[in-house]
């Protein structure tokens, strides 16, 4: 049965990678693809690290560091790049209607 469900985790984790690579190729701008990218992969990783757990029972703890290692950066890295992406004026694109971090640096720029 541990079997079974391991192989599910696994097999779900691998759709979810899949499907981040398929955003990475179908979204329209570097902001999109990242977010997709990200998300996905994060998600896929976790299941089939879960999936690894119950396939090997003693692994669980090093297995669990290790989710919670990509938990925690894989959203700051992600971040982290888009905001450089968006300080070297990488463009949007033009379906985006906010841009709430040029925002933001305007208001700091005037002044209020």
């Amino acid at each position: 049965m541990a079997e079974l469900i391991g192989s599910i985790l696994v097999l779900l984790g691998a759709i979810f990678h899949f499907s981040a690579g398929l955003g990475m190729l179908r979204m329209p701008d570097a902001y999109t693809r990242m977010q997709a990218g990200t998300k996905a992969s994060t998600l896929g990783n976790t299941l089939i690290l879960l999936g690894l757990g119950f396939y090997h029972p003693e692994w669980s703890l090093k297995l669990l560091i290790i989710i919670c290692f990509v938990l925690m950066t894989n959203p700051v890295s992600s971040h982290a790049l888009a905001r450089a992406a968006h300080m070297i004026r990488i463009p949007m694109t033009r379906r985006t209607t906010v841009d709430a971090l040029r925002a933001t640096r305007q208001r700091r720029r005037s002044g209020k």
